[in-house]
C-alpha cells in the first residue's frame, strides 16, 4: 500500500481546513503567479505593451525566478506555513504591480516582476506541499493530500477563463483583477490555516520499516525524472495560446486553450484522488509522462485548432498528476523532513523548464525550432516514463 494512502478516497472532514488552505494557495501561486502570463501575453502584444521578443525574455525571467525560489525554499523547512503566507502576499503584490507596465518607464520592470513572481510561486509550491502533506499525515488523512493539487488546475482554469471572458479588455485591467483576487485568496489561506498546525504528533516516518526504506526509489532518480518532466511540458505550456492565436486571432477563440489546459489539470487530479487513492504513485507518474509525451508530439504533426486543443487537454491533464505523484513520492522518500527534497525536485523542474525555451531560441525561435524541441521533449518524457514504470516494480 502507498505510504501516503489511507482508507478514504475523499478528504476527511477534520482535514478540510488544511486541504482548503493548500488548494487555494496553489490556485493563487500557480494559476495566477506562475501561469497567468501565458494567456495574457497575446493580449499584451495586442495592446502594444509587449512584443514577442520581450515576452520570451519575461517568460525566461519567470523560469529563472522559479529556479531561485526552489533553491532557496528549504529555508522555510522549519516554518513552512510562514513561508507559504509570505509567498502568497508576494504573488498578489507582483501581480498588481504588472498594471504599471507601459505606464512607468523603468527599464527591466516587467522582467523583474515576472522573476519575483517565479520566486514566490516556487516558495508557495514547496511550502504548501511540505506543510499540508505533513499536517495531513499527522492527522492520518494522508490520502487527502492529492486534493490540494487540484488547486493548480483550478487556478489555471480560473485565470484562463477570466482572460477569455475579459479578452476584449486591456491586459492591464486583467492584471489588476487577478492581483486583487490573489490578495483575497491570501487572506482566505491565512484564515483557514490558523490553528491548524499540530503541536505534538508522531513523526510520519516512524512507521516506515528499514526494509521499506531500502525499497524506496533513489531521491536522485526522482530529481532527474522531475527535471525531465519540467523540460517536457514547457514548450506546449508556454506556446499553445500563441499557436492558437496564429490560427484564430479572436480572443474568444484562441483564449479557450488555457482554460482547457487548467480544467484538464484539475479534473485529472480529482479523478486520481477520488478513484485511485491507493494506487502506486510511481506508476501513476509514469503513465502521466507517457500521455504527456503524446500531447507534446501532436503539434509536431498537426498544426490545427483541434490538435492544439487536444494537446492542451493531454498536457494539462497529466501536468498536475505528475506534479502530485512526484511530490508525494518525495515525502515517502524522506518522510521526517520532506521540504529539502521537495525543494531539490522543484529546482530540477525549474532547470528543465528553463532549458526548453532556451533550446527553442538557440535553434532559431521559429516553427522548426519548436518542432525539434517538442520532439526531444517527447523522447525524454517517454524514456523517463519507462524508467519510472520499471523501477516501480522493484520498489513494490
Amino acid at each position: 500500500m502507498n505510504a501516503l494512502s489511507l482508507t478514504r478516497a475523499t478528504p476527511d472532514r477534520s482535514a478540510h481546513p488544511v486541504v482548503g488552505s493548500g488548494l487555494v494557495a496553489l490556485a493563487i501561486a500557480m494559476g495566477i503567479g506562475r501561469f497567468a502570463f501565458t494567456p495574457l501575453m497575446p493580449l499584451m502584444v495586442r495592446d502594444g505593451t509587449l512584443d514577442a521578443a520581450s515576452g520570451a525574455e519575461w517568460a525566461a525571467a519567470n523560469y529563472v525566478g522559479y529556479l531561485i525560489g526552489a533553491l532557496t525554499a528549504s529555508r522555510f523547512s522549519g516554518h513552512p506555513r510562514r513561508g507559504l503566507l509570505l509567498s502568497l502576499v508576494g504573488v498578489a503584490v507582483t501581480t498588481v504591480a504588472m498594471v504599471a507596465i507601459g505606464r512607468v518607464a523603468i527599464p527591466g520592470l516587467g522582467a523583474s516582476l515576472r522573476a519575483a513572481a517565479g520566486v514566490f510561486s516556487a516558495w508557495a509550491l514547496v511550502c504548501a506541499s511540505g506543510w499540508c502533506l505533513a499536517e495531513l499525515g499527522r492527522r492520518k488523512a494522508g490520502a487527502s493530500g492529492a486534493w490540494i493539487y487540484t488547486g493548480v488546475g483550478a487556478g489555471i482554469a480560473f485565470a484562463g477563463l477570466l482572460t477569455w471572458l475579459g479578452g476584449r479588455q486591456r491586459a492591464d485591467w486583467l492584471w489588476l483583477e487577478l492581483g486583487l483576487i490573489a490578495g483575497l485568496g491570501a487572506l482566505l489561506v491565512w484564515s483557514l490555516s490558523r490553528g491548524q498546525t499540530t503541536a505534538t504528533a508522531d513523526a510520519p516516518g516512524k512507521a516506515v520499516t528499514a526494509a521499506g526504506a531500502a525499497r524506496r526509489s533513489s531521491p536522485l532518480a526522482l530529481v532527474l525524472c522531475y527535471g525531465t518532466f519540467g523540460f517536457g511540458y514547457i514548450v506546449p505550456a508556454t506556446f499553445l495560446p500563441a499557436m492558437a492565436r496564429d490560427l484564430a486571432p479572436d480572443p474568444l477563440v484562441f483564449g479557450l486553450t488555457w482554460p482547457l489546459f487548467g480544467l484538464a489539470a484539475a479534473l485529472s487530479v480529482a479523478a486520481i484522488a477520488r478513484w485511485l487513492p491507493h494506487g502506486s504513485r510511481q506508476r501513476i507518474w509514469a503513465v502521466a509522462q507517457a500521455v504527456m509525451a503524446l500531447g507534446t508530439a501532436l503539434p509536431i504533426y498537426l498544426r490545427t485548432l483541434p490538435a492544439i486543443a487536444a494537446s492542451a487537454v493531454l498536457v494539462g491533464g497529466t501536468f498536475m498528476v505528475a506534479t502530485m505523484a512526484g511530490l508525494q513520492l518525495a515525502r515517502e522518500a524522506q518522510p521526517d523532513n520532506p521540504t529539502p527534497l521537495l525543494a531539490r525536485m522543484t529546482a530540477s523542474f525549474a532547470a528543465g523548464q528553463i532549458a526548453g525555451p532556451l533550446l527553442v531560441r538557440a535553434l532559431g525561435s521559429g516553427t522548426e525550432a519548436m518542432v525539434w524541441t517538442s520532439a526531444l521533449a517527447t523522447l525524454s518524457l517517454l524514456l523517463s516514463a519507462l524508467w519510472l514504470w520499471r523501477d516501480a516494480a522493484r520498489v513494490a
